[in-house]
């Protein structure tokens, strides 16, 4: 099930100054120090139609976050254009590692049988044991293809709230409740999510 920590947001106040760029007649300075947020715009413009065009200044407002992932969660959440992997972490560089440790029981969700678990961690077994180069690759293999969707790992992500404002309506009832669900109660506890981007 989804886990999101270490959360940090950027760019929210230029990005509302920037929101006023279009009916600018002066040089702009969206860098100023002015302690007003001209959140009345950012409403108006950032609860618009989502592909309008008005909305396009949340495209400057980036989130950090590190989360906790099933497998089969990533392959909806990368469709997302926008949708950026700093860093995660790897099956290929540490799976026949994990596979030796005592916490491996606990990389996977409450819904992978632990039968399953003890089929991959004992193919690790065998690739850890195997010397033959060929028959490694094929216990890795093994290990690797038949690693189920509950399996857990940590990636760190950015994405903009423009991005998150699609993600959010497409996803706020979607049938995995305990993973979007939760994603969609992250987005609303964002600085001004809800004002800029829910009516």
């Amino acid at each position: 099930m989804l886990t999101i920590k270490n959360t940090e947001v950027f760019g929210l106040h230029r990005a509302l100054q920037a929101s006023g760029n279009p009916m600018s007649t002066n040089e702009i300075n969206t860098q100023t120090n002015n302690k007003e947020y001209p959140i009345e715009r950012g409403k108006k413009l950032g609860t618009t139609s989502i592909g309008s065009g008005h909305d396009h200044f949340l495209l400057g407002i980036h989130v950090q976050f590190d989360i906790l992932y099933p497998q089969y969660w990533t392959i909806e959440a990368e469709r997302y254009h926008n949708f950026e992997i700093i860093s995660s972490q790897s099956k290929m560089h540490r799976l026949t590692f994990l596979g030796k440790e005592d916490t491996f029981f606990s990389m996977f969700n409450k819904y992978v049988d632990t039968d399953i678990i003890e089929k991959v961690k004992k193919y690790i077994q065998y690739y850890n044991e195997e010397q033959n180069k060929e028959k490694k690759y094929q216990w890795f293999m093994k290990a690797l293809s038949n690693l189920p969707m509950g399996f857990e790992m940590w990636m760190t992500c950015d994405l903009t709230y423009l991005q998150l404002k699609t993600m959010y309506f497409q996803r706020k009832n979607h049938k995995l409740k305990e993973d979007w669900g939760e994603f969609c109660i992250w987005c609303e506890s964002l600085p001004l999510f809800k004002e800029l981007i829910i009516k």
